[in-house]
């Protein structure tokens, strides 16, 4: 690829695409990754603490910043020696600042704004659910506009993808998210952190049916999430049960709560298919799933079913895209690099940030950002 040579209209200038470098650090993932204007992931470091928070069952947001803190710059070195290339070569950094834990947001934030002064180049401070919202396009050639349905364990939303920094909300959670569903579930019944891998697996030795569950919202017409009730209703079952919980009781009750949310989700997202639809006249209608409880594969295939119903296609990022990443991060910083959208180094770090700053609240006093 060539671009025209103003000085020699007859002589092409050979295309070189920006190389931007990407931070995540809004939970418990330190990352960060180097991708070019072309997609091409020239590397993808991520450091979990995952060992550093299992003790407490969740994540400790002062352990978190803390571990950011210690690892963020050796993983910047990595990432640029696995690249190949030298801060001299960047020509933007991005970094994520915001919504998540506000310590481990300032680390990222505070680092990739140093790092753009230094070498003098543009910054960008990446909305962190936009990273989600856009991690399709890096992989493959996805155009707007498309449903995402983001499903984290801090986030559970339901979005139209109109265009880079343009969204639409037609759902969020009014309290916790389906990652966080997993993992009191998974506290619960005594199956370990992170939830979702261990609900999972111990929901294949388990038989569903056996316990009542309730499927929060189902039949709604708005398309809005709720999973504290079925975590309640999870917690009534063990309670109930007592000094007589078995194993097998266990792997029934993982079985029945799966279940139960599959089909919560499915719910809202098949409401949320039926206005996407309503609203857009397209040859091809795509909802992207991103987020780490995208991996499940049950909830996978009760998607991929509600969808054949309705002539969508589900696209989904490869695995290491779909938790934090850094990469997701960089490509966000390539579309909006590429359309001048840049910050100053006066750009803060936000708790809260929601993409449809004008969608109306939802009824619930923990609606996630």
């Amino acid at each position: 690829m060539a671009i025209d040579n103003p000085e020699n209209p007859d002589r092409k200038i050979p295309y070189v695409p920006p190389l931007v470098l990407g931070l995540e650090t809004s939970c418990d993932e330190t990352a960060a990754a180097v991708v070019d204007g072309e997609g091409q992931i020239l590397s993808n470091v991520v450091m979990s603490q995952l060992d550093e928070h299992r003790p407490y069952g969740g994540v400790v947001p002062e352990i978190a910043a803390r571990s950011h803190i210690d690892h963020l710059d050796d993983i910047i070195t990595e990432s640029l020696q696995n690249a190949g290339i030298a801060f001299s070569d960047l020509d933007a950094v991005a970094a994520t600042s915001g919504p998540g834990l506000i310590g481990g947001v300032m680390v990222g934030l505070m680092t990739g704004k140093a790092i753009a002064a230094a070498c003098d180049i543009p910054f960008m401070g990446i909305n962190h659910l936009e990273g989600h919202a856009l991690s399709v396009r890096l992989t493959g050639e996805v155009a707007f506009p498309y449903l995402l349905l983001l499903v984290s364990g801090g986030h559970c939303q339901l979005l139209v993808v109109k265009g880079v920094g343009q969204y639409e909300r037609l759902g969020t959670t009014i309290d916790d998210a389906a990652g966080e569903a997993f993992d009191k579930t998974a506290k619960l019944l005594g199956l370990g952190y992170p939830g979702g891998p261990a609900v999972e697996k111990a929901a294949k030795k388990g038989t569903a049916g056996r316990f009542d569950l309730p499927r929060p919202l189902k039949g709604r017409p708005d398309c809005n999430f709720s999973f504290s009730g079925l975590k309640t209703a999870v917690r009534r079952e063990v309670e109930k049960l007592g000094e007589d919980l078995t194993q097998q009781d266990v792997y029934d009750l993982a079985a029945d709560f799966q279940l139960a949310l599959t089909e919560a989700i499915i719910d809202r997202v098949g409401r949320a298919l039926d206005i996407f639809l309503e609203q857009h006249q397209l040859e091809k209608h795509i909802l992207v799933v991103a987020g780490g409880v995208a991996a499940n594969k049950y909830l996978r295939e009760g998607l991929e079913a509600a969808c054949g119903k309705r002539g969508f296609s589900i696209v989904a990022p490869p695995p290491a895209l779909c938790t934090d990443n850094g990469a997701m991060i960089a490509w966000a910083g390539v579309e909006r690099l590429q359309l001048g959208q840049v910050d100053d180094l006066s750009v803060g770090a936000r708790a809260r940030w929601p993409l449809d700053p004008d969608a109306p609240a939802a009824i619930g006093a923990g609606v996630k950002a």
